[in-house]
């Protein structure tokens, strides 16, 4: 085992306090080394330690439940950071990925991730995007009976394959606290819903029907969800495995895909809950889940990297209004748009930074820490207190590794940040690589149709002849 991850503590996971001091370390080296300053407002920084541990300790949670033997693929979730070095990265430390997209399954690729350990889960996969899948090898979860019908016909034409196929299926055991992540409602969009009329009859003749047919898939939902709610779904389709093997009369579902779920705790640094509790529960629930029978697929995204992630944004100018204090900084909307828009589901933890990169230090007050953009609720902050942010000084917005350099919105033409992965040096500093370049105004004039700026002029002289 490799020295980035034998000073875990209990369940596995990396002790919380070393995480807050590399992070510390690392703000103060993209300032020294040029990544972060005037001419560089933001950026986003990854720790490539964290990163690391947070596979080991996932891996190390099913292992420790699981009879000797069972085959587990963790497939991170591509989504949450579709970044090829970082897909790279997790591939290297034995995870696979969970693409939902033609995009997302290309960058898979580019990482050079295997074949075998990508799946590919969408809701709306075109034929082409199904053939394709279906020639690389890589794991099908069909949504629905139409689109199970088109892998019909491409398995019936004659189409050698060596992908997995299976059916994403949605207990319907209902929401967490957050509608948008709960995946498993009465009415999500997504699978199969099991307590529809019929439908769970039809599940299970479909797979005696179909001997090729191996996988049930389903996924509960993400943030907001509680663990007792993930192993209730697991449990419901661990059961509908046993049916359709009993029926069927031999061991045709083979794997089932849990999806992944397991919420982030935004409120502290401490890392609560964990994948070695998770694990424990659907072992105490569905003890059968774990016994050999059954390959096992996980989707873990969020959980896996939000922690080792930072945005990191220079305060341009500070300012009073009402009474409040304003720090306006380079990070907002752009970078954050869940957290601008929808502040109460969620909330980002702020840490002070002076302009050397160290930790400011003062008695907090009360401030608003404002983005860049030209409307007022773009705030990443507001009403937090904080050490007071000076002109000069930084604003990190912690936690943001997973969804936040992957979701950026070019509101007002605002650039993506660079995004640059860190660790250790060896001799007490802080290396860094280039992940992600920063974009230049250029690319953005570029990416905005500046090639075609003559486009619709000329479409409506040629309509006035």
């Amino acid at each position: 085992m490799s020295g980035d991850v034998v000073d875990e503590c209990r369940d596995g996971r990396e002790d919380d306090g070393e995480r807050v001091g590399r992070r510390d370390d690392a703000v103060r080296a993209a300032v020294e080394q040029g990544l972060l300053g005037p001419d560089a407002p933001i950026v986003g920084l990854l720790d490539v330690k964290g990163i690391r541990a947070s596979a080991a300790a996932l891996r190390r949670a099913f292992e420790a439940v699981a009879a000797p033997g069972t085959a587990i693929l963790h497939a991170f979730a591509v989504k949450a950071n579709p970044l090829v070095p970082v897909v790279r990265l997790l591939a290297e430390a034995g995870l696979g990925a969970e693409v939902a997209s033609a995009g997302e399954l290309a960058l898979a690729r580019a990482a050079g991730m295997p074949a075998e350990r990508t799946v590919f889960d969408a809701p709306a996969k075109t034929e082409a995007e199904l053939r394709e899948a279906l020639a690389l090898g890589v794991a099908v979860n069909a949504d629905n009976p139409q689109e199970l019908r088109r892998l019909d016909a491409l398995v019936h034409t004659g189409s050698t394959t060596s992908s997995p196929l299976g059916i994403r299926v949605n207990p319907q055991v209902g929401a967490g606290t957050i509608g948008a992540t709960s995946t498993a409602t009465a009415t999500s969009k997504f699978g199969v819903g099991l307590r529809d009329e019929g439908a769970r009859e039809w599940v299970v003749r479909t797979f005696a029907e179909r001997p090729w047919l191996t996988r049930l898939h389903a996924h509960i939902g993400s943030q907001g969800i509680p663990l007792s709610l993930l192993a209730r779904g697991v449990a419901e389709t661990y059961a509908l495995a046993e049916e359709i093997n009993a029926r069927a009369g031999r061991r045709q579902v083979d794997t089932l895909d849990i999806g992944g779920g397991l919420s982030v705790n935004f409120a502290s640094e401490a890392t609560e809950p964990t994948y070695a509790q998770y694990a424990r529960l659907l072992a105490e629930v569905v003890p059968g889940l774990f016994d050999g029978r059954y390959g096992l697929v996980t989707e873990f995204g969020r959980s896996l990297l939000a922690r080792h992630g930072t945005v990191v944004a220079r305060v341009e100018y500070t300012k009073s209004s009402g009474g409040r204090r304003i720090a306006v900084t380079h990070a907002g909307v752009q970078v954050a748009p869940r957290t601008v828009y929808v502040p109460g589901a969620w909330p980002l933890r702020i840490a002070a930074y002076d302009a050397k990169g160290r930790p400011r230090q003062g008695a907090p007050v009360v401030q608003d820490v404002a983005g860049p953009a030209c409307f007022a609720g773009d705030l990443l902050a507001e009403g937090r207190a904080l050490p007071p942010l000076e002109q000069g000084d930084l604003a990190a917005a912690l936690d943001t590794g997973a969804y936040y350099f992957g979701s950026h919105y070019s509101y007002n033409s605002l650039a993506r940040p660079g995004v640059y992965g860190f660790a250790p040096d060896g001799d007490g500093g802080v290396a860094f690589a280039v992940v992600r370049e920063p974009q230049t105004v250029a690319e953005v004039v570029a990416e905005s149709g500046g090639a075609h700026a003559d486009a619709l002029t000329t479409l409506r002289a040629s309509e006035s002849r």
